[in-house]
């Protein structure tokens, strides 16, 4: 099977796991949009690792679906669903433990893992300023520094990567503080 099959297959399976799902804001744009831009992110950035797009466009299935490990095993294999794990979230713990682990686990990100939640930040931060959400302008602040301090601790494996979330969240900080 070639490269290009694969990756839509990916993006088909991603596609039917997050189908009734929306993401936060007042369009409630398609979730399957953020996986997508995550990948997109990653090509702009000069990546091209199929396993590492692969895990891109799955990365939220666990997180937030009813996706199997196994089902990702078999339909993509271990290396992408090792990356899909290793930047899942445990959603049974409380939302402030998830964020303070995804700050302490970053350093220990494998590099492919760590590019994706890079590119994981940078939607969402480009989300936050370019989508009406009903956040207040402090809990967009508390967001990005958030961001900043999980960027910290696993930045260093692509610097174009590097340079537009530095770029991203210095804008958005100046953004959101003029609301």
């Amino acid at each position: 099977m070639n490269h290009i099959t694969k990756f839509i297959e990916a993006v088909d399976f991603a596609a039917n796991k997050h189908k009734f799902q929306r993401r936060k804001g007042y369009l409630r744009i398609p979730y399957i949009n953020h996986p997508v831009k995550v990948c997109k992110i990653l090509i702009d950035c000069g990546e091209s690792d199929l396993d590492l797009l692969l895990a891109a466009v799955l990365h939220d299935t666990i997180e937030d679906t009813e996706t199997s490990q196994s089902e990702l095993i078999e339909n993509f294999g271990e290396k992408v669903t090792h990356l899909v794990l290793e930047i899942s979230d445990n959603m049974d713990l409380d939302e402030i433990v998830r964020k303070n682990l995804q700050v302490e686990n970053a350093s220990k990100l494998s590099p492919q893992a760590s590019l994706i939640r890079i590119a994981d930040k940078i939607a969402n931060v480009s989300d936050i300023i370019n989508y009406p959400i009903n956040w207040t302008t402090q809990r967009k602040l508390k967001y990005i520094e958030w961001a900043i301090q999980v960027f910290n601790n696993c930045k260093g494996q692509n610097n174009k990567l590097d340079e537009m979330f530095v770029d991203l969240s210095a804008k958005a900080r100046k953004l959101i503080e003029k609301e």
